[in-house]
């Protein structure tokens, strides 16, 4: 009540924009909670349902919860969700490893590229 006695001040401004920004965050992240959580494989439908219910009963607290024990298999869905976004995307285009080995040896005896990029660009590939 404090706050609302004064008026219209820069206090009451900035808590406002902390307020406002805290809100966003939670919503952000749950968000990306709920995605993951609903990606995943390899928990049941009731492991899900308990979490679902630990992030609305207990807000910021579910959250932290769900980040500290779940946030290193949360990276590891993402990086392989990416690699088969990326793979799908190289199947459609036509994206082929020999086809950019061959640009990458025509760069090379042009002199675009040193031998150094060279073996750095064909290892990547290659992988």
């Amino acid at each position: 009540m404090f706050f609302f006695q004064e008026g219209f001040t820069y206090r009451n401004f900035l808590m406002d924009m902390i307020a406002i920004f805290a809100f966003v965050v939670w919503f952000w992240l749950l968000v990306v909670i709920y995605g993951d959580l609903f990606r995943r494989h390899d928990i049941s439908g009731w492991g899900k349902a308990l979490w679902v219910l630990a992030l609305v009963l207990t807000s910021y607290f579910g959250i932290l919860a769900y980040l500290i024990t779940q946030g290193r298999g949360m990276a590891e869905r993402n990086a392989q969700q990416a690699q088969q976004a990326r793979d799908e995307l190289r199947r459609v285009v036509g994206f082929s490893v020999a086809d950019e080995i061959t640009k990458l040896d025509q760069l090379k005896k042009s002199g675009s590229i040193t031998d150094v990029e060279y073996g750095r660009l064909r290892t990547k590939l290659v992988q």
